[in-house]
Order: structure tokens, then C-alpha cells, then sequence
């Protein structure tokens, strides 16, 4: 049997239903300074495309893009699949439960692993003889 999710003594739907201040309060202190500063214009305009997708009920189904890396993650937002931009492509995140009160760039990583080829030209005299697999 699953477990139910429980965020500082609240259900999801505990915490759907909450007014945003109260949540606020809820929040580490991080996330809870940036929300109480208020909401840059991008990331209410992320807000409001998610509550427009979950009005006609295709939350699920569609892909927001998004630059805004630094949006903490909310309650309403846990069912979407957010596309963050890392720099070069927009990388599709499911938001779950578990997720609330991060920042969706933590979700996206930036960099990846370097993966060198064989030796191109103009390269030095002694690679010359690197294994060629």
C-alpha cells in the first residue's frame, strides 16, 4: 500500500485547497523571502498558462516551456510536465508531490558529461598512436 503524501503535516489536497499565504508560511525560508517579495511577471505568467491547462483539463497532456528556472515549485503546479531550459533545449519535468517548495531549475541540470572522441586533426604527434577501439 502507497503511502500518502504528507508535506509538514498536510495532504496534497490539504494543500491545494490553502490559501497562498498560508502555504507560504509552510515553506523553507528561501522559497518563502522569494514568494513574500511577490512574483516577477514571467512567473505569473507561467501560474496563469498552467491554470489555463488545468481549466480545460489538459494538464496533463501538454508541455509548458519555460525559462524561468528560479519558480518555485507550488501545489497547483504537481501534475504538469514543465519544460525547463537548460541553456540549449527545453528538458520536460514532471512535477510531483514530492517536488513542492523547490526551484525548477534544480530539475533541469545545465551541464552534461564530456565525452571525448578520437583525435582530430591538427592534433599532437603522439596521439597519434591513442587505440582507435
Amino acid at each position: 500500500m502507497p503511502r500518502e503524501f504528507v508535506y509538514r503535516g498536510y495532504t496534497l489536497n490539504q494543500l491545494q485547497q490553502m490559501p497562498m499565504d498560508e502555504f507560504v508560511r509552510l515553506l523553507p525560508s528561501k522559497a518563502r523571502r522569494k514568494l513574500l517579495r511577490g512574483l516577477p511577471i514571467e512567473h505569473r505568467k507561467l501560474l496563469e498558462r498552467i491554470r489555463e491547462l488545468k481549466r480545460k483539463g489538459l494538464l496533463e497532456k501538454e508541455i509548458v516551456k519555460t525559462h524561468c528556472r528560479d519558480m518555485v515549485i507550488l501545489p497547483e503546479m504537481v501534475g504538469a510536465t514543465i519544460g525547463v531550459h537548460n541553456g540549449k533545449e527545453f528538458i520536460p519535468v514532471k512535477i510531483t508531490p514530492e517536488m513542492i517548495g523547490h526551484l525548477l531549475g534544480e530539475f533541469s541540470i545545465t551541464v552534461k558529461k564530456v565525452e571525448h572522441g578520437a583525435p582530430g586533426v591538427g592534433a599532437s604527434r603522439s596521439s597519434m598512436y591513442v587505440p582507435l577501439k
